[in-house]
């Protein structure tokens, strides 16, 4: 795993589309139970190298339930975004995810992993990568639909605080997701 690792943070697929240069993000260890699959880096966590190191690392960990210390575990929880590295902004904020890097690494990132009991999908590219022809319309049916997908995958929104008018027109998130989340996170990594 360390040399994987070590490839993938040398990696420079992408070089030409990164206006903020190449700094690939993640946390991945072989006896990790819980991966965490995001989009791609923020700009706060492209200049610190943490993976969910901002305000959406916070608002994660807190429907996680624990603490920083578990969350940075690599021998408990993996941290595995769609594409490695910050993408740059877009009209609409960050840009998507660069396409080659989910196909180019997870394929051995997860060979590697073979004590995972969950994974969540954080966001549209996660899910549409994942789920494939079983995602839903939109996001929202596809959280909504979060049992479908069990025990495997979660669907969730990003935790982004830009999703604060998502959270607040679907209230049903917090009240039937969080706590099924918590309870998997419980049993599985605490």
């Amino acid at each position: 795993m360390k040399k994987l690792i070590a490839e993938i943070q040398a990696c420079t697929t992408c070089a030409a589309h990164l206006p903020h240069g190449v700094r690939p993000v993640l946390q991945a260890g072989t006896k990790a139970k819980l991966i965490i699959i995001g989009q791609a880096p923020g700009r706060k966590v492209h200049d610190s190298g943490i993976p969910w190191d901002d305000a959406s690392g916070n608002q994660l960990r807190k429907w996680l339930g624990i603490d920083k210390d578990l969350f940075y575990n690599p021998d408990v929880i993996a941290l595995v975004p769609m594409g490695f590295c910050y993408p740059g902004k877009g009209a609409g904020g960050d840009l998507p995810p660069r396409p080659e890097c989910a196909p180019q690494w997870h394929p051995s990132l997860l060979k590697n992993m073979k004590q995972v009991q969950l994974t969540l999908l954080i966001g549209q590219y996660a899910q549409q990568h994942y789920l494939k022809d079983n995602i839903k319309e939109n996001l929202t049916e596809t959280v909504r639909a979060h049992k479908e997908y069990l025990p495997k995958y979660l669907p969730l929104p990003h935790p982004s605080p830009r999703n604060r008018f998502w959270l607040s027109k679907n209230p049903w998130f917090e009240k039937e997701v969080i706590p099924i989340l918590q309870d998997i996170v419980k049993q599985q990594v605490s």
